[in-house]
């Protein structure tokens, strides 16, 4: 890989104080939704208008509770974690909506992406790299932090990401099957912020 591409695979780099604020931002947004409160306004922030992909989890008590995101980048990073915001805590098809007395304890963390990029399975690194898995239709996304957090290798990564497609745990060794990578920066929090 030349120098131009490898610093287009650097992971987003907001600055301490722009996290803090996209990561509040998010955090209001949910709670905002949870309560039927009118949604914030989209920060007027230079540094939020950077346009990139993003996920936002949700975590209560140690467990998933919601995380749904958008791969592109063809959005503000401060809109595109508005939608999220809303989606994990609304639409994620594997719990119910979040509720008001949900809120005490419930975490936001969010992911600003790098745009994703082809790869081989090779070179694929466990904590660094989120992966994408992609065939007719089918699609599994793992993020970065999923595979440090579960203690996963490559291989346990790849599998898990076909899992999650609905495809069978070796697929990512089909040609038919596409594979990308991406890298994001974590923003999260205690419950307590």
């Amino acid at each position: 890989m030349d120098d131009a591409g490898a610093e287009a695979r650097e992971a987003p780099s907001l600055d301490s104080e722009a996290a803090a604020r996209l990561h509040g931002f998010a955090r209001d947004t949910v709670a905002a939704w949870v309560r039927g409160d009118p949604l914030p306004a989209l920060p007027d922030d230079p540094a939020l208008q950077v346009r990139a992909g993003a996920f936002v989890s949700l975590h209560r008590g140690g467990a998933l509770r919601g995380c749904l995101g958008h791969l592109e980048d063809d959005l503000s990073v401060a809109e595109v974690t508005a939608r999220m915001a809303v989606s994990a805590a609304r639409d994620d098809p594997r719990f119910p909506p979040v509720a008001p007395d949900e809120l005490d304890g419930l975490t936001v963390e969010v992911s600003v992406l790098t745009p994703p990029q082809r790869a081989r399975p090779e070179d694929v690194v466990p904590g660094r790299d989120g992966v994408i898995v992609r065939r007719t239709g089918q699609q599994g996304v793992m993020l970065p932090q999923v595979a440090t957090e579960m203690g996963w290798g490559r291989v346990d990564l790849l599998d898990a990401a076909c899992r999650k497609a609905g495809m069978t745990e070796s697929a990512w060794r089909d040609p038919g099957t596409e594979l990308f990578t991406f890298r994001a920066q974590v923003i999260a929090a205690s419950a307590a912020s």
